[in-house]
């Protein structure tokens, strides 16, 4: 096992890390910007150290100072969370270049899932189903126009790197192709460094569902079952949940099957996310894969008991999987609410301020990961996610009606956050009802 690790993040996931490193026995090195100078999580750390002013190009995205700080630490390995540079291919490969363990997948692994392109083929190889769209990037949007009335409208238009709904269009018809072509590709340059972008087509009102895979250098991938991640706001989940209500277990097996194939195929070492579209009639088609945790992996720990972080230091640190797939066990239903500064009233906009009063829920099943507290000023800088609010009871009815409560009881005052919104989708009759789909927040809020 690590003796100390560098973690190259901020805010909930750093915290999250801190905890599984101290419960593992290892000691914790937190990185900081000078916005968050004063953030309490590093007092919990073993060191703290600063890598550059708040502007994240100087600070958590500058790779030399990240590389830097591991090495004035004496890390042996970087865990880099989610975000940043969890998908920096460059990053990856020049911590292994300078003998630091990156926490997550190989370089070799990640070029062939990191880019969406690629993974598309590799799921092709390993006979996966995929949305039908593009074989590689298209340059031009003359190929998009030819290709999109050759599938037929709507289709989507995806940023062949990272994630979060950047680079991303749907449309309808040639007009808002040409335009959507262009915004796309210019809103992955500046999100990814990387203006590549594909097209698929657009599967209507489908359910986003993603499976948790993780693999160990033995060659051994196990899952750890699916969430469902159906409510989004512009291709941005707002509420994951687990299991996926739709699923039966042969449903859930033969995706998840799929998920093991896709892994085995890239020869995949650590955490990942296997993401499927699932359309009306339950038959499902491959989107993407996330190569690193997911804001959403509290889900899946506790409908399962694992702690995926725990998994993911011990496997970097050469540890194999000793369980097999019949020791997962999935118990219950688990929901998660993402809570983000944010005014739901004014189109979303960003709500920053000096947080004054902080009254996290609490109660049987209810779990909240957060780093933040009363005086802690949420800044424009980073990430509008402040906390995570998740609960975890016996059925999906007793996991709304505790998720419902713990919203009510949260008091984060005085900027906006999305916790109205979320509970107000948690009382629409049509989620209660399970009748929902990933275009479920634009047609009802």
């Amino acid at each position: 096992m690590f003796s100390r690790i560098l973690i190259a993040n901020r805010g909930e996931i750093a915290l999250r890390i801190i905890r599984a490193c101290h419960e593992l026995g290892i000691e914790a090195v937190a990185v900081y910007s000078e916005a968050d100078k004063d953030a309490p999580y590093l007092q919990l750390a073993d060191e703290a150290i600063c890598i550059g002013p708040s502007d994240c190009a100087k600070s958590y995205l500058n790779i030399p100072r990240i590389i830097s700080a591991a090495e004035i630490a004496d890390a042996e390995a970087i865990h880099p969370g989610y975000g940043f540079l969890a998908e920096n291919i460059n990053f990856a490969r020049i911590c292994r270049d300078c003998g630091i363990t990156f926490i997550g997948p190989s370089v070799e692994a990640m070029q062939l899932l990191g880019d969406k392109i690629q993974a598309r083929k590799l799921a092709r190889k390993a006979r996966v189903p995929v949305v039908p769209g593009s074989d590689g990037a298209i340059e031009e949007d003359s190929e998009a126009l030819k290709l999109a009335n050759k599938m037929g409208y709507p289709v989507i238009i995806k940023a062949a790197a990272g994630g979060g709904g950047r680079g991303m269009r749907v449309v309808h018809n040639d007009i808002s192709l040409r335009s959507g072509f262009s915004a796309a590709r210019a809103e992955a340059e500046v999100a990814f460094g990387e203006s590549s972008v594909y097209l698929e087509k657009y599967i209507v009102e489908p359910r986003h569902v993603e499976v948790q895979v993780i693999a160990d250098n033995d060659g051994k991938a196990l899952h750890f079952y699916e969430r469902d991640c159906s409510i989004q706001r512009r291709h941005q989940k707002m509420i994951e949940e687990s299991p996926c209500p739709v699923l039966d277990e042969r449903d859930r097996e033969r995706l998840a099957e799929a998920a093991l194939k896709l892994i085995k195929e890239a020869r995949y070492v650590n955490a990942a996310t296997v993401e499927f579209l699932l359309d009306k009639d339950k038959k499902f088609y491959f989107i993407e894969a996330n190569v690193r945790i997911q804001v959403e992996h509290p889900v899946t720990e506790m409908v399962t008991g694992h702690d995926l972080i725990k998994w993911q230091l011990k496997i970097a640190s050469g540890h194999a999987l000793k369980l097999s797939q019949r020791n997962i066990k999935h118990t219950g239903v688990a929901i998660e609410c993402r809570i983000n500064a944010e005014d739901s009233e004014n189109d979303f906009a960003p709500s920053p301020g000096t947080i004054t009063r902080y009254i996290p829920p609490g109660g049987p099943g209810v779990r909240v990961d957060t780093h933040i507290s009363e005086g802690w000023t949420v800044s424009t800088k980073y990430d509008s996610m402040i906390a995570k609010l998740i609960v975890h009871q016996r059925t999906r009815t007793e996991a709304i009606a505790t998720m419902r409560r713990a919203l009510r009881e949260f008091v984060i005052e005085p900027i906006k956050t999305t916790i109205p919104v979320c509970l107000d989708i948690l009382s629409h009759n049509l989620f209660v009802k399970n009748k929902i789909d990933t275009g479920f927040v634009e047609r009802n809020f």
